[in-house]
Parts: structure tokens; C-alpha cells; sequence
């Protein structure tokens, strides 16, 4: 009984970080898992969790465990939110994408999360979701979450860095950088509708008896679609630089904590 009462709050703690992550994370959160799955499997991760690690902690249950459930809960939100941002890049370029071809108003409903999302971006991210699987992405995943144990211990500063504001800069960068993937995503689709609003323009100058809208709908979406067949073998290259990206920048999450660690 008495390991029992040592023990349970340190398996809390665990428990708060890998369930946190399983909210927010693709693939784990999907609204086709079941929640019963999803709190089974935190269970026996942060099982194994516990018995690889935390065994050696010790945490006293007095009035600031509270705060340490909250920053564990914080931790994996955060992880999970790094991973879902980076997997959102795809998302992003295909309502770009929709948005010049001319399918911005035909939104379908994403079977992953229930939402609204658009055309070319919903059948980009399942594409996305396939490869990831392929290439054992949620394998990766998931060790990252149990490695993220050496580098973000029980006793982290997390509060200490958000005071300090590190995190909120890496966010913000990190927002940015893949809003600038998305551009660059969707930029070739982009350029090429753009010369063709622009041909547009000189057929109505020069041959104004042409009705540019009766013509430019079609043609457009004929373009958009044949350049989106040319982008399609470059796909799968693609998507593995997003997931180093995406690795990568879960390190550096991981080392802006650690080296409050160090501090």
C-alpha cells in the first residue's frame, strides 16, 4: 500500500502528459478512434513510461502537485500541438490552392476531426496521413513522446520559460515557418493560375467579344488540376522534408526546456 501511494502520483503525472498529447495529436485524436482506445493505450504507455522511468522520481503530493498536473498537461498539449501545426502545412496550401482554381466554396467534411475543410487541402492532408503511416511515422511519434522524459523531465521549469517568454518566441516562429511552407507548397499551383488570370486579361483586351468569365472557370480548373497532376511524383519527397522539419522542431522544443534544466 505504501509503494502504491509513492508510486500513483508519479504514474498521474505520466499519465496528464501522454493523454494530453493523445488530445491534440494527428492521427491520435482522430474522431474515428475511439475514446476508449485512446485512453487505453495512454494507459499502457504511460505504464511502460512509469516502470522505465519514473520508478526513479519522487514527487511529493502537497499542494503543488495541482501546478505540476497542469504543467504536464501543458507539456503534452504542447508536444502535440508542434506535431499538429506542421501537419496543418498541407491543409493550409490546399485552400491556398482552392482558393485560386476556384474550389474554395466546395468545402467537404474532413472525416478525421468532423470539420469543415477544403477540397484540395482534405485530399492533400489523407495523402499526407498515408505516407506518414508508411514510413512509420506514429512509431517516431511515439518514441518522441517517451524520449521526451530525458529531455523534459517531472521536474521541468516549464513555467519558468513560458515567464521568460522562449517558448512563446519558438511558437511564433514556428507558426510562421510553416505558414511559409504552406506559400511554398502551394506556390507552384499559385504561379501558374496567376499567368493564367493574366493571359485572361490580355484575350479580354484584345478579343473582347471572348466572355473571360464564361471561359476562365473552366480553363482554370483544367490548368489547376493538370498542374496538380505534374506536383503529384514530388509528393511523397515533399512530405519527408516536412516530417524532418517536424522532428526537427520537436527538438528544439525539447532543448529550450532542457536548457532551462541546466540553468
Amino acid at each position: 500500500m505504501d509503494l502504491f501511494v509513492q508510486s500513483f502520483p508519479i504514474f498521474l503525472l505520466i499519465f496528464c502528459r501522454i493523454t494530453a498529447f493523445f488530445v491534440v495529436a494527428p492521427l491520435f485524436s482522430m474522431k474515428g478512434v475511439p475514446s476508449a482506445f485512446k485512453i487505453g493505450l495512454g494507459f499502457f504507455i504511460s505504464f511502460i513510461v512509469f516502470l522505465t522511468y519514473g520508478m526513479k522520481q519522487t514527487v511529493i503530493p502537497d499542494a503543488q502537485y495541482i501546478l505540476f498536473i497542469f504543467r504536464e498537461v501543458l507539456v503534452g498539449l504542447l508536444i502535440g500541438y508542434i506535431v499538429y501545426l506542421f501537419f496543418t502545412v498541407v491543409q493550409t496550401a490546399g485552400a491556398l490552392m482552392d482558393l485560386q482554381i476556384g474550389f474554395a466554396m466546395a468545402n467537404v467534411v474532413d472525416p478525421m476531426t468532423g470539420a469543415s475543410a477544403p477540397l484540395l487541402g482534405n485530399f492533400k492532408y489523407m495523402l499526407l496521413i498515408m505516407i506518414f503511416l508508411i514510413m512509420n511515422g506514429h512509431h517516431y511519434l511515439l518514441t518522441a513522446l517517451m524520449d521526451s522524459y530525458q529531455w523534459i523531465p517531472l521536474d521541468n521549469e516549464l513555467f519558468g520559460r513560458l515567464y521568460e517568454g522562449s517558448i512563446t518566441e519558438f511558437l511564433t516562429k514556428a507558426v510562421g515557418h510553416t505558414f511559409m511552407l504552406a506559400l511554398q507548397i502551394a506556390a507552384p499551383l499559385t504561379v501558374s493560375m496567376f499567368l493564367t488570370d493574366a493571359g485572361l486579361g490580355f484575350l479580354a483586351k484584345t478579343a473582347p467579344q471572348y466572355n473571360v468569365f464564361v471561359i476562365g472557370i473552366p480553363l482554370k480548373i483544367i490548368i489547376g488540376l493538370f498542374v496538380l497532376i505534374l506536383l503529384m511524383p514530388g509528393m511523397a519527397v515533399l512530405f519527408d522534408k516536412l516530417f524532418v522539419i517536424l522532428f526537427d522542431n520537436l527538438e528544439q522544443l525539447f532543448g529550450i526546456v532542457q536548457q532551462a534544466e541546466g540553468q
